[in-house]
């Protein structure tokens, strides 16, 4: 059984209108810690050390965020600058990640077809997602795409629901090795892998 850590970053949690949601359905999951970063370092003085263990103790990391002007929240920048150290994370001496698997779980409001070359903000996801990619990639992580809830303006309850319930079979999925990282990589989102009823 692969155990998960999600890194969860939200600053604004109480108003979040997906992410509570999401982290309900996951929170109960055996072999699944959440880390809330802003829960734990509302000042920034994010425990290095308590964070590299964590690291060590998992397989799988999740960065879960709203996606705040094409990237992830400030504390989450901050996070992978503190933690991911040259030597340790990285280098020619830095081995202590090698091989774990991460991928991003993140929030929109803009819709998929918004994340276009043609469309209003002229560029896919994935490249957005670059800065997350080539810093798994330095830390000989194998990067997977993303699982994505995009066009939460638009999104009700019932719609809400329905893509927690897809994360929670996700990282089932995940967590118990249902899928290989061969059909992770094989597919845009991680979405892709999941359907509910």
């Amino acid at each position: 059984m692969n155990k998960i850590l999600v890194l969860f970053a939200h600053p604004a949690f109480e108003q979040s209108k997906v992410h509570r949601i999401l982290i309900e359905a996951i929170k109960q999951l055996k072999g699944v810690t959440i880390n809330d970063l802003y829960e734990n370092y509302p000042e920034f003085d994010i425990d290095v050390e308590k964070e590299k263990a964590l690291l060590l103790d998992h397989d799988i990391i999740i960065w879960q965020h709203p996606l705040f002007w094409y990237s992830g929240p400030a504390l989450l920048k901050q996070w992978q600058d503190l933690v991911l150290v040259h030597g340790w994370a990285y280098g020619n001496q830095g081995h202590a990640l090698d091989g774990k698997r991460i991928f991003n779980v993140m929030s929109s409001g803009g819709e998929m077809d918004a994340y276009q070359v043609n469309s209003i903000h002229g560029s896919t996801m994935q490249a957005f997602l670059l800065p997350f990619e080539r810093t798994a990639q330095l830390c000989r992580m194998i990067y997977l795409p993303p699982f994505w809830v995009s066009g939460t303006h638009q999104l009700n309850g019932e719609a809400i629901q329905q893509f927690a319930e897809q994360y929670k079979l996700l990282l089932i999925k995940i967590r118990d090795n249902e899928v290989t990282d061969q059909q992770m990589l094989a597919v845009p989102f991680l979405n892709d892998l999941v359907t509910t009823s």
